[in-house]
């Protein structure tokens, strides 16, 4: 009964998958072709259209199609994709030694910290070029493509607050109907042209290399344009499946994508000066308005399915302590995975802007386009190989017969894009760069900060056997919580309850949050109880990387397993609030421990990112020398 009710859901969920996953890669008709010629001003011939034309099919087909919807979606963490998954998934590895793991953890990193970078040019580009049209209808709206561009955007970024459930219902079906279209307006050129279809024959992207490997090598900087959005395919897995994906994928997305390029290819051998917008010159005159409407919705779309899936991982990073608390609202009661952090819907916004003033048109941002895509690329395919090894178990040689080609291709990508950074391409690496610095930053510094606390606090077990054995009259009625990250030493807010307030509550419970390397924690293993004494109580809270912690739930589900009455107006939430002071000596640079505390000193409010309720929070401060 319930697979029949599955199957009867499939393609609500394909098309709805439509909407988010492929708005992306497919925007991207709108402007890599062109770009790829030009990019090396490469003359238009029979030979260099089905030479680039075939070099973008053979790359479609086994980079989307066989690394990424074939392999890569096969790294499934309970449903979950992203290169979030995919490093937690290779961390669970018992064939990786240890202290190896921090090169993955690296490389994981850097990959999101590129994603990111993405997310910033992805709505700049997009709009652009859909917007661009207007030119072709008529120069009078040249003056105005920039204004209408930063005009669409600041209305997308503010409208993120409310959040996207209400647009999310028509994004499938304005995606469905702008590949069809795009795919119809390809099919009337390429019955015009039918010789254009032989560009699935490997042997013309073969000569075009062979003939002019410069030329080539220069092309494929701009040939990744045609794959960028790849990543999101396996990035948005846990919310639609792995089968609605690959449906989507073949029978719509991909045929739709090659007919339209193939339709461009079939415009320039007949017209070669159609070089200057061969997308928008497909189209007739009687539909070139519906189209640039329809183009500037899917740009949108794609806009929105980026920024959506930076706040994505932006919260993932959180949750694996990877990055400082931010501000997290859910925009949704009844998505789980509907949130807008406000910093960073507000830093890409004014990051998308200062590109759009920088760079101006689609043209120049191309250049910058791509460098960052091709790196993620390729921290990809690393990272699923070691997965292959850790988790597959696969055979050395059936790792090598999946790595060594594709490292080849991505590497052959990565020194192709790599002639772009002067261009404008250095703008990803150097927004990947700040948010790696970031990421690094964040992560040794907590180590730094526990290692610390262990070493100069007391063990909780001492403190317990010495408590016993002094005054009962430091006793008051009343429940204290004390929410610390480490759970075996006392926590420094309940020494500070006793050195300033000279009391001890009757109830004291140690809250100790614990991530797992899984996207979701179900209820039933959400806590865990330990009776420490009368007095004292320790409770570890499981989450996955994408639940969002509730720490007066966790206690309710908590007091329910040891039969105690949970009244919150009874219950006093200690929190720790630690200063932390630069001093000269072991540990990390200056530089970057003084970003640690500036980072610390900006993190959210311990009682909004676990929604504790405000007005029963005490904070009790200290001092940390790092």
């Amino acid at each position: 009964m319930q697979s029949t009710a599955k199957k009867a859901a499939l393609p609500a969920i394909t098309l709805a998958a439509l909407g988010v996953v492929f708005g992306d890669i497919g925007t991207s008709p709108l402007y890599a072709l062109r770009q790829c010629f030009l990019t090396a001003h490469i003359a238009i011939t029979e030979a260099t259209v089905l030479g680039i034309l075939s070099l973008i099919f053979w790359c479609m087909m086994l980079t989307i199609s066989f690394k990424y919807v074939t392999i890569i979606m096969k790294a499934d963490n309970n449903g979950e994709g992203g290169i979030m998954s995919l490093l937690a998934l290779n961390l669970r590895s018992s064939r990786i030694a240890e202290d190896k793991k921090i090169y993955l953890i690296a490389l994981g990193f850097i990959g999101a910290s590129l994603f990111f970078g993405d997310g910033i040019i992805t709505p700049a580009i997009s709009v652009l070029s859909a917007i661009e049209g207007l030119s072709i209808a008529t120069p009078m709206f040249n003056k105005w493509l920039m204004p209408l561009s930063i005009g669409i955007l600041a209305g997308l970024f503010l409208v993120q607050r409310h959040g996207t459930g209400t647009m999310g219902k028509f994004f499938g079906p304005i995606t469905l109907t702008w590949f069809l279209a795009i795919g119809a307006v390809g099919i009337l050129s390429i019955v015009q042209t039918p010789f254009i279809l032989a560009m699935v024959s490997p042997h013309w992207a073969i000569n075009f290399i062979a003939h002019q490997p410069y030329v080539a090598f220069l092309t494929m900087g701009a040939v990744v344009l045609t794959l960028t959005g790849g990543e999101a395919l396996y990035a948005d897995m846990g919310h639609f499946g792995r089968m609605p994906i690959k449906l989507a994928w073949f029978f719509v997305v991909l045929p739709c994508l090659l007919l339209n390029y193939a339709g461009q290819g079939a415009l320039l051998l007949r017209n070669p000066n159609a070089i200057e917008n061969p997308f928008y010159l497909l189209v007739p005159d009687w539909g070139l308005y519906p189209m640039i409407g329809l183009a500037t919705a899917a740009a949108v779309i794609a806009s929105q399915a980026v920024i959506t899936g930076v706040f994505s991982m932006v919260n993932q990073a959180i949750q694996l302590r990877y990055l400082p608390r931010l501000t997290v609202n859910h925009t949704s009661d009844v998505e789980q995975g509907q949130i807008y952090l406000p910093f960073i819907n507000w830093v890409l916004f004014v990051s998308v802007l200062i590109l759009i003033l920088l760079f101006q048109n689609s043209a120049n941002l191309a250049s910058a386009y791509g460098v960052a895509v091709t790196m993620t690329m390729l921290c990809s395919t690393i990272l699923i190989s070691f997965l292959a090894y850790g988790l597959w178990r696969w055979p050395l040689w059936k790792i090598a017969l999946f790595a060594i080609p594709f490292l080849f291709i991505d590497f052959f990508f990565v020194a192709s894009t790599s002639l772009k950074i002067m261009a404008g391409g250095w703008v990803p690496i150097l927004i990947g760069a700040i948010v790696c610095t970031i990421l690094m930053t964040w992560k040794e510094g907590r180590s730094i900060v526990l290692n610390r606390l262990e070493r100069d606090a007391l063990p909780i077990d001492l403190f317990i056997k010495s408590i016993n054995m002094s005054n009962e009259s430091l006793i008051v009625p009343g429940q204290a919580v004390f929410l610390t990250g480490t759970p075996n030493i006392v926590p420094h807010a309940l020494l500070h309850n006793i050195k300033h307030n000279k009391v001890l509550h009757e109830r004291n419970i140690m809250v100790t949050v614990m991530i797992r390397d899984v996207p979701y924690v179900p209820e039933i293993e959400r806590v865990c109880v330990e009776k420490l004494d009368e007095r004292f109580y320790r409770i570890f809270v499981y989450y996955g990387f994408k639940d969002q912690p509730n720490i007066p739930e966790a206690l309710q589900l908590a007091y329910d397993q040891v039969g105690f009455e949970l009244d919150l107006m009874q219950v006093s939430f200690f929190i720790s609030r630690d200063r932390l002071i630069h001093t000269v000596g072991d540990g990390m640079a200056p530089w970057r421990e003084k970003l640690f505390i500036s980072m610390q000193r900006n993190t959210s409010p311990v009682s909004d990112f676990y929604q504790i309720p405000p007005n029963r929070v005490v904070e009790m401060g200290s001092q940390i020398e790092i």
